[in-house]
């Protein structure tokens, strides 16, 4: 495979980024070889500049429903291009947008639009702490929630491929707040809710976590969760920034019947684009700036182009039954690859939740801890990625993070990904 034009432009980006990246996975370092640049995404593919196609599994890491460049939403980005790119004030689509999230999310009466799912996170934990009048947060180890400095404590994500459980340049003060618990573990944070319930002003998780690998919450667990957040006083923010309209149209807290008091959302809901959200009651709500003390602005928030794109996505999902078309889909995905799976029993994992989908190199047949990710072979991921790159698959450069299905995948694409799976497999296999 020619990437003659990737390895000069990585050349270039050397010089003149961190890593000649904007964002540390991008670089490959966990996976080895040169990062592919992109050119253009349309469907369910992506080309990279050497003019080398892929089936993408990585959409943008999540908010690409639709798959790439779908005409609706391009269309609806071009309609309010015209219109104008930025105005710091109200516009009418704001208005439009939140009435489709709030739909969606029962547990969200108001809600703001941020530009990130790190300033979504970022501000609902202030807003817990103004309504609660607490100090401490409970996070969860694997649960990645941005780069604001009181989360990069026991982080996954990017943070993870490097092996470096938090990040140079956060101050033991600003870790000093926050609580790290074992996911998926209702005797650890039980205790520490008994012991700091007086203190503990939010209990802040991802329900499905993504960014360690996917593991799937135990039955009941999210519910137990629940429990002791109310019996403590503590509020329950769900970080759906990759959940969220992923899962079902109200994210993981409709598909496991569960409400937080705060759920943060991330680009999905702009059709990819720089957009955040966060929500909740009116109650909490209203300690929001200007109604209330907790401040929180952004010159961007709102933005109308992300808005247009979130709208057009959000509109076009409902009349496609695209969570029904996702989970055929998934079932499709499934009877492809279950004989692949039975033949590496033992040495591959392939688990999927709805839309979202992983493979792990492990002896074990299921996963429920950060732990068991921990010990999984990321050389072996190493060897599968290549090879999968060489066989026109394109997968996240890391072993700790999920794939994603898109309405766009079509059944031979899927059927081309698991003939690519069977060689990759037996070439990382080395048989």
């Amino acid at each position: 495979m020619n990437i003659a034009r990737s390895i000069e432009l990585y050349a270039r980006a050397s010089a003149l980024m961190p890593g000649g990246v904007n964002s540390p996975v991008r670089a490959f370092k966990s996976v080895g070889g040169t990062p592919l640049f992109i050119a253009k995404g349309t469907g369910s593919r992506v080309y990279d500049e050497d003019g080398n196609a892929y089936i993408d599994y990585c959409m943008s890491w999540g908010p690409l429903l639709l798959g790439h460049a779908d005409d609706d939403v391009v269309r609806a980005i071009a309609d309010a291009a015209r219109d104008g790119t930025s105005f710091g004030t109200p516009n009418r689509r704001e208005v439009e947008i939140a009435e489709l999230v709030i739909a969606r999310f029962p547990a969200v009466d108001k809600v703001r639009f941020v530009n990130s799912g790190t300033e979504a996170v970022m501000s609902a934990i202030r807003l817990a702490r103004g309504f609660t009048g607490r100090d401490k947060v409970v996070k969860f180890d694997g649960c990645y929630h941005g780069h604001a400095d009181s989360m990069l404590v026991a982080a996954g994500s990017g943070l993870a491929t490097f092996g470096t459980p938090d990040s140079a340049g956060v101050t033991e003060g600003a870790a000093h707040d926050t609580i790290v618990v074992p996911f998926n573990d209702i005797d650890a944070l039980r205790a520490v809710m008994q012991r700091d319930h007086h203190s503990i002003a939010a209990v802040i998780m991802e329900p499905v976590p993504c960014n360690y690998g996917l593991i799937p919450p135990r039955d009941g667990y999210l519910r137990a969760v629940r429990e002791l957040c109310d019996r403590s006083g503590a509020l329950l923010i769900f970080d759906e920034v990759i959940t969220g309209l992923r899962l079902a149209p109200g994210g993981a807290q409709e598909r496991f019947d569960v409400r937080p008091d705060i759920t943060t959302l991330g680009k999905i809901i702009g059709g990819g684009l720089p957009v955040g959200a966060y929500g909740a009651s009116t109650e909490i709500m209203a300690k929001v700036a200007p109604d209330g003390p907790v401040y929180q602005a952004g010159t961007l928030s709102g933005n109308p182009l992300a808005m247009a794109a979130g709208i057009a996505t959000m509109k076009k999902i409902d009349a496609l039954n695209a969570y029904d078309l996702l989970e055929e889909k998934g079932r499709r995905f499934d009877a492809l690859v279950a004989p692949i799976a039975d033949e590496y029993r033992g040495r591959a994992l392939i688990l999927r939740l709805g839309s979202i989908v992983c493979t792990y190199f492990t002896e074990r047949t299921s996963i429920e801890s950060v732990d068991q990710v921990r010990a999984c072979d990321m050389k072996r991921f190493a060897r599968y990625h290549a090879e999968m790159l060489r066989r026109g698959i394109y997968l996240a450069p890391s072993g700790y993070e999920v794939g994603f299905l898109a309405t766009a995948h079509t059944d031979d694409d899927l059927a081309d990904t698991a003939a690519a799976m069977r060689e990759s497999l037996a070439a990382a296999f080395g048989s």
